[in-house]
Formats: structure tokens, sequence, C-alpha cells
């Protein structure tokens, strides 16, 4: 029992020593990734791109889904004075269209994600490659990308930020 107890405590020992050591020799840093991807210059031109590329399918959608609301609109209207096959076959009709509108909106919403991810994987990619470079620059052992709380001072976000702007121009 207490060769378990002298293990444990020469075992803790060891852990303070070393962590303190690496503590003092070790230069740590972190990025914001959230910001990387909403306020890097890529970011920016990758989200204006993609608005470009799918603004046209969005408004055809949004008046689809108008179209389909004023039809739903003009069936209650004149629901009371259709004889009965004529409102099965409005019904019908306006079942038809909404499963197109629901398939459309659903491939729309795939590409959209597809592209948005292609997008976004080509600027972390490029983050990346300015951590790399600022960490070697400064001599960073070691850069965390996410992280619960550290101080300001191993933020290094703004650095590649900097690096990123300056390289989309």
């Amino acid at each position: 029992m207490k060769t378990v107890q002298v293990k444990w405590a020469l075992a803790t020992a060891l852990v303070l020593v070393l962590g303190s050591s690496f503590a003092q020799e070790s230069k740590v840093g972190y990025i914001n990734t959230q910001r990387i991807t909403t306020e890097s210059a890529p970011a920016k031109t990758a989200q204006a791109k993609l608005e470009q590329e799918f603004s046209k399918r969005q408004k055809d959608l949004a008046d689809l889904q108008q179209s389909l609301k004023s039809k739903s609109e003009k069936f209650e209207r004149d629901a009371p004075a259709m004889s009965e096959a004529q409102r099965a076959a409005s019904q019908k009709e306006f079942a038809e269209l909404n499963r197109d509108f629901q398939r459309r909106q659903r491939e729309f919403q795939e590409d959209l994600n597809g592209r948005r991810n292609e997008e976004l994987q080509k600027v972390l990619d490029a983050a990346n490659r300015a951590v790399k470079q600022v960490a070697e620059s400064e001599k960073y052992d070691l850069v965390l990308q996410e992280v619960v709380y550290s101080s300001a001072r191993h933020d290094i976000t703004e650095k590649v930020l900097k690096i990123l702007n300056t390289a989309a121009k």
C-alpha cells in the first residue's frame, strides 16, 4: 500500500516539474476560427461569390413559393363554388407543385451547403498556412484552434487575419 502512495507522489512530482519547465520554455498561441471565417478577406470574398452564384436560384424559389401561396389562397376562396372533380383536380395540381417546390428547395440547400463547405475549406487552408507562417516566424511551439479560456496575449488571430487580408489584395 505504501509503495503505491510513493509511486503516486513521485508521478505527481514529475508531472509538476515537467509541467512547469514546459510552461517556461514553450510558447503557446491560439486562433479564433470563427473570426477567421467571418472577418478575413478570403471569407468575405467566398461569401460574395456564393451569394452571386446562388442568388438567381434563391429568387426563383421565393417566386415559386409566392406562386404556391397565391394558388392556395385562390383555392380557399374558390373551393366552395367548385365541383368535387374540380376541387380534387385542383388539390392534386397543388400537391404536385408543392412537392416540386420542396424538391427544388432541398436541392438548392444541398448545393449551397456543398459549395459553402468547399469555399470554407479554401479559407481554412489559407488560414492554416498563415498560422504556420506566424508560428514559424515567432517561434510558437503550439497553436490551438479552439480553447475554453486563454489570456488575450496568446491570441494570434489578428496576426493571421492580417496575413490573410494582405494575401487577398
